[in-house]
Order: C-alpha cells, then sequence, then structure tokens
C-alpha cells in the first residue's frame, strides 16, 4: 500500500501556516483564501490593536483633564470600534498593493503567496486595494476632520511606497517611508478620533509617535532578511542586502533602544508624564530582537524571522503598556 504523500494531507486538513497552499474548499474557496491572504491577517493586528489603545488612551486622558469639555460619550465603544477597523482597513489595502506590484520579487522568495501561485492576478489585487483605500478614507472622514486628514496622508505615504516613485526600492528612505505611517501618522490619526481639539497643544501623542517611528525605523529592517535575494534580483536596496544582517543590526540598534531608554528624559523635560517611566523596560525586549536578528531564524509558520514576528508583538505592547498606564496610572503603585 503506497504511503500517502504530505500534500494530500492539505487537502483533508485547513490551512494552518502561511507557507502551506489553501487547497481545502469546504468553509472558504481558493479565491475567497487569497483574498485574505492578500490582506496578511498577522500584520493587521499590530495596526488594530495599537490605534485602539491609542483610542481609549486618549479618551480616558482628555476625560481627566476637563470631564466636562471632553465626556465620555455613550457610544465611544463604536466609535473606536469603527476608527479602528479604519486603520486596520487602510493596511490591509497597503498589503494588498504592495503584493500587487511585488510579484517578481514574490516569485523569488514568497511563491506561497496567492498571486505567484495564480489564485489571484496582481490588476485584481490592485483593484481591491484601490476599492479599500477609498471605504476606508470616505469611513474616515465620518469620525472628523482631522482623523480624515491623518488616514489621508497613511494613504499617500502607502501607496507611493509601491507605486511611482516606488520608495520602496531606495536605501534608508524605504525605512523611513513605512515607519512614519505605521508609526506616527498612525498615532496622531488615533489620538484625534477624541483629542482633535488638542492635537497641537499636548506634546504626549507627538512624543509617543515619535517613539514609535523611531522603533519602526530600525525594526522594519527584520521583514528584509528572508527577502533579501529577491529584493536585490529586482532593484530594491535594503539594509539587508546591502550591508548584512549583523552590520545592519548595528545599524539599527540605536532606532530600536534609545526611543525607550530616553524615556526618563522625556518626562524630566516634561514631555509626557512621569508615571509613563515603565515604558523604559522596552529596551530589553528591542535587545532581544537584535539578537534574534543576528541569527536570522526564520519562522515555520509565519513569512519571515522570528525577530520580526517580535518586532510586532513589542510594537503592539507598547501601545497597551502606554493605554494602561494612562487609564489606570491612579491606582497602580508607580
Amino acid at each position: 500500500m503506497d504511503k500517502p504523500k504530505i500534500g494530500d494531507y492539505h487537502d483533508k486538513l485547513p490551512k494552518l501556516t502561511m507557507k502551506e497552499p489553501y487547497t481545502r474548499t469546504r468553509f472558504l474557496s481558493k479565491q475567497a483564501r487569497g483574498a485574505l491572504d492578500l490582506f496578511r491577517p498577522f500584520t493587521l493586528l499590530a495596526p488594530f490593536i495599537v490605534s485602539m489603545s491609542i483610542m481609549v488612551a486618549s479618551l480616558v486622558y482628555h476625560f481627566k483633564i476637563d470631564p466636562i469639555k471632553y465626556p465620555i460619550q455613550s457610544d465611544w465603544w463604536i466609535i473606536i470600534g469603527q476608527a479602528g477597523f479604519t486603520i486596520a482597513l487602510i493596511n490591509a489595502a497597503s498589503n494588498a498593493l504592495n503584493q500587487a506590484t511585488d510579484v517578481k520579487s514574490d516569485k523569488i522568495s514568497k511563491p506561497y503567496r496567492p498571486i505567484p501561485r495564480g489564485v489571484f492576478k496582481a490588476e485584481s489585487a490592485q483593484s481591491l486595494a484601490y476599492i479599500l483605500y477609498l471605504f476606508a478614507l470616505l469611513r474616515a472622514v465620518t469620525i472628523n476632520v482631522w482623523f480624515g486628514v491623518f488616514v489621508f496622508l497613511i494613504m499617500v505615504f502607502t501607496v507611493t511606497y509601491s507605486l511611482p516613485p516606488r520608495l520602496k526600492k531606495y536605501l534608508f528612505i524605504n525605512q523611513v517611508w513605512i515607519a512614519i505611517p505605521r508609526g506616527m501618522l498612525g498615532i496622531l490619526a488615533s489620538w484625534s478620533v477624541f483629542g482633535y481639539n488638542a492635537m497641537f497643544g499636548d506634546p504626549t501623542p507627538w512624543v509617543i509617535g515619535t517613539m514609535a517611528t523611531t522603533f519602526l525605523i530600525g525594526g522594519m529592517a527584520t521583514k528584509d532578511i528572508v527577502d533579501s535575494e529577491a529584493d536585490r534580483a529586482t532593484g530594491t536596496r535594503t539594509m539587508i542586502n546591502t550591508y548584512g544582517v549583523k552590520k545592519t543590526a548595528l545599524v539599527i540598534f540605536p532606532f530600536m533602544f534609545f526611543p525607550f531608554a530616553f524615556v526618563p528624559i522625556f518626562y524630566n523635560q516634561g514631555l509626557i508624564a512621569q508615571y509613563l517611566w515603565p515604558l523604559t523596560l522596552f529596551v530589553f525586549l528591542s535587545l532581544y530582537i537584535i539578537y534574534l536578528m543576528i541569527r536570522s531564524s526564520e519562522s515555520k509558520t509565519l513569512e519571515n524571522v522570528h525577530a520580526w514576528s517580535i518586532m510586532y508583538i513589542e510594537y503592539i505592547f507598547f501601545a497597551l503598556v502606554f493605554s494602561m498606564l494612562t487609564i489606570f496610572h491612579d491606582l497602580l503603585p508607580i
């Protein structure tokens, strides 16, 4: 009796990892699952959780300052859900657009993605991205004007990252260009949902946004490790394929370390509240990411190296801890 081939199991089991071709059609068709994979759900967790954490922090922060001027609305949770979904939708559109324009590269380094497998056409993915962008922008302007402005700026950065002038291909610029919308603009957009009246009179969101952007300028280098050869073959210069993993780790170390190490300086200068000092502890997780990056161990389930996964997790917890400290600092012994 012939032994069953490994591929045979794919027809019986659900897709468990990003790197397994999806063939089961009982729950989702190949095309439906291909569309879902275009959005890269794991990477949507960070903007969704981060944005909602910042929104809740902003809501409580302003209420504590002036409960009459900034009352907590009865439908605050609906507003947060809609705004968080809008932020996640922009990232989904960005992921789809990026894959539609990275077909040559993905055929080399990520052949399991839906476009290289032929499940989805690049033109269809690009059209889907535009639809999501338009829906997100229309949804954003109904929340408030400043949220709509920041969402539009995020769209400009993510579109020009993938499409001409395609800033993704330029060394150093690509790191900054992806960090600004995911860091500063994402933080400011989220803060503006409830704090748009005081956006330019309070340094807190700007400092937190600057910390996030600086961290991501360094941290986003981790995503280029598995794409090193594919990026080189398609004319995209990254720090990884230019300097190598170890030298890149040394270069990005200050970007991932000092935003948290400087927290005591920030509150000594009156830029943030003193109760936010525990954010300093994230320096240790940043050090761990640098260690994992040098090891360059690739995940068997997710798309990239472990350092990339932990980088996203650190960003999520950074926002969660900031939110918890802002909300509960009166009750915590810190």
